[in-house]
């Protein structure tokens, strides 16, 4: 049996957040008077789960959800004001990087002043001195004040420093959002070593890739309570599901906010008629083109990757389709496509191709989604090919 380094049992944790603010000496003066009526937050409802001796725990969220609250009441900067949370063993929080350092000192000063705050001597500073700084890729600017750093480089020293402290747990909160693409290489490889060393760790992050990596398990964390818990690949897709879902929704309601100034209408359908946003790779797209025009003699749709990746759009025009029904098209597709997010563009034309009655540049978007028993593939559609 695997030692238990933190146990958190039926926590609660609320905010009171004051209802009116006094932006005037007369305002501070009436609210004294007055009796305010606060208003409670409950960031966090009944959490309980257990951390192991080499786990490497990935907690995710959409912001908001209480996880980085919940991060900081293992760190101890907040206390329970329900349940109980025991931690087992010394504890390095990477949730605030860069407390303690002073904007007036250079950085090679403040890379001594925040390894004394971790507990180690001026000597062993020195002698680390120099990984820390070519870590950090801030061999120029080490003379220079930190005030004139970003907050990215502040950071990048910042995690530089802190990844050198000696405990049994690490928390760390959203440190591959920082840096550019060789950092977070970098960051990859500190997380191969704690993994194959068997260190215990907390990762609260929004990279599922990440958590499928790294993760031995994985909390989705909704509203402030504990929506899955298990496998990381499940809690990986069930975040991307919700997200997936959020932003859906949003984009409906936007596009039923435009409807009116629509030139045509266009319906996102699954193989049996029913409307959706959401598909998985490999299923079949009806998009239904419906028009009030007349004379319309043929359409096209096209789908497009959310980042402006074209994918593929043919029309009925270069096809030698003719149109059966004067108000309608259906465009049936299969989505052999790898899972993100896509929008379709859609247009109708005139009995000659090239005279456009109407266009609509971004319409409907949706979600497609992996079967979590295959595996990744890269790029944006799966070609048919064989070995030989």
């Amino acid at each position: 049996m695997k030692n238990v380094l933190i146990e958190v049992d039926h926590v609660n944790k609320h905010f009171i957040l004051p209802s009116t603010k006094a932006n005037s000496l007369k305002q501070l003066v009436l609210g004294a008077v007055k009796k305010r009526k606060n208003k409670r937050f409950d960031a966090l409802k009944d959490i309980s789960f257990q951390v192991n001796e080499g786990d490497f725990l990935g907690i995710v969220g959409r912001n908001g959800s209480g996880k980085s609250t919940l991060l900081k009441m293992l760190a101890g900067v907040y206390t329970p004001n329900e349940g109980k949370i025991t931690v087992n063993g010394s504890l390095t929080p990477f949730i605030e990087l860069g407390v303690g350092f002073n904007p007036e000192l250079s950085g090679r000063e403040n890379v001594f002043l925040n390894g004394a705050l971790l507990g180690f001597t001026h000597k062993q500073m020195a002698v680390m001195y120099q990984d820390i700084v070519d870590f950090a890729e801030l061999e120029q600017f080490m003379d220079q004040k930190l005030k004139n750093y970003s907050s990215g480089m502040q950071v990048r020293l910042a995690f530089s420093i802190a990844i050198r402290a000696h405990s049994d747990i690490l928390l760390i909160d959203e440190v591959l959002a920082v840096g550019d693409e060789a950092f977070q290489r970098k960051c990859f490889n500190y997380f191969d070593e704690l993994k194959r060393n068997n260190k215990t760790v907390i990762l609260v992050t929004h990279d599922m890739g990440a958590v499928e990596r790294f993760c031995n398990r994985a909390i989705f964390i909704e509203d402030g309570v504990i929506k899955l818990e298990g496998k990381p690949h499940l809690v990986a897709a069930a975040y991307s599901r919700s997200n997936d879902e959020s932003y859906n929704k949003a984009q409906e309601k936007e596009e039923r906010k435009n409807r009116k100034e629509a030139p045509f209408d266009i319906e996102l359908l699954t193989e049996d008629g029913v409307p959706s946003r959401m598909f998985g790779s490999g299923d079949t797209m009806i998009v239904r083109l419906t028009w009030g025009h007349e004379n319309v003699g043929s359409g096209g749709v096209a789908l497009f990757c959310e980042g402006g990746e074209y994918v593929f759009g043919p029309n009925t025009y270069q096809d030698k389709f003719k149109l059966t029904k004067p108000n309608s098209l259906d465009y049936v597709v299969e989505l052999n496509l790898n899972e993100g997010q896509y929008f379709v563009k859609a247009g109708i034309n005139g009995k000659n191709d090239f005279d456009r009655i109407a266009f609509i540049e971004e319409g409907p978007h949706f979600t497609i989604s992996r079967d979590q028993s295959s595996p990744r593939w890269g790029g944006i559609t799966k070609l048919k090919y064989h070995w030989r």
